[in-house]
């Protein structure tokens, strides 16, 4: 599945909303995110998570077809109970993407691509086992790119982090490194808990884009203006991306360089998303 064939796979932030709060999707799609999570997780009880479902199922008709492009369902983890509903539900409605938390295994990835064939799948890296098992999850089914649990991973692993969260930096490199050998999209970094540090949250969209990730979760609307700025292309990078796309129009598909660099298909899926995270198609 080509990360291009939905927004999704270039979007630069991604907003959540939890699964019991209907009369908050409507103003997520319109908040300025460019993808919006509905959750199914982590921000309902267990005891909510059928009405959460069933206000999903309600409000869906609703969504206008591009807003379905830019919707994302949150399930709960493949190894809980309420799993199986959730993909239950991703099926009867079509959905575009698949956030899938705590993902572990190829098995789990390649599972859920038989029920859904139509739906693309991130998977989130949390967990210590799904940390070792990254460059399988990469290259699972229908995975157009990886994301980020930041906080669940520092759990899992017992860090005590620092504000920068440094002693996460070998993960973060990690989940890039194995995203580029997939040849899947740019991976999603996590959260940053804090709502209102501007400066943090800016920090923190900075190093993500730095360090290659290709975008971020946000957990309020306040967040989503700071990370989408800090992820747009200067206009060198835009002029860049033209370039290498014009050159491997050139090459009709064929290995080519530019500027002594090897253009392969990771360079021009970096050089379209450039191009459309820039609003310049």
């Amino acid at each position: 599945m080509n990360p291009l064939d939905t927004p999704l796979g270039f979007c630069s932030n991604f907003l959540f909303v939890p699964g019991t709060r209907p009369e908050r999707f409507a103003k997520a799609l319109d908040s300025g995110a460019g993808g919006v999570i509905i959750d199914l997780e982590d921000a309902v009880a267990a005891e909510d998570k059928d009405m959460a479902r069933n206000a999903i199922r309600t409000a869906w008709p609703s969504f206008t077809a591009e807003q379905k492009k830019r919707l994302v369902i949150r399930s709960n983890s493949p190894g809980s109970k309420f799993y199986s509903a959730d993909l239950i539900l991703a099926q009867a409605l079509d959905v575009a993407c698949l956030l899938i938390p705590k993902s572990e295994s190829v098995d789990e990835m390649n599972g859920a691509a038989l029920v859904l064939p139509n739906t693309a799948l991130i998977p989130m890296i949390e967990t210590a086992i799904g940390l070792d098992h990254l460059r399988e999850i990469a290259n699972s089914n229908q995975v157009i790119r990886l994301a980020l649990g930041n906080l669940d991973l520092q759990a899992d692993l017992g860090m005590v982090c620092d504000p920068q969260e440094t002693e996460l930096q070998t993960a973060r490199y990690q989940i890039v490194l194995a995203s580029r050998v997939a040849q899947i999209a740019p991976p999603i970094d996590g959260v940053t808990p804090s709502t209102d540090d501007v400066a943090r949250i800016q920090d923190d969209a900075e190093r993500a884009k730095r360090m290659g990730f290709g975008g971020k979760l946000c957990i309020h609307p306040k967040q989503v203006g700071i990370v989408k700025a800090a992820f747009m292309p200067l206009e060198e990078e835009v002029a860049w991306a033209k370039r290498v796309i014009d050159a491997d129009k050139a090459s009709k598909g064929g290995a080519v360089k530019l500027d002594g660099r090897m253009i392969d298909r990771p360079v021009v899926l970096l050089a379209q998303r450039t191009i459309a995270v820039a609003g310049k198609h």
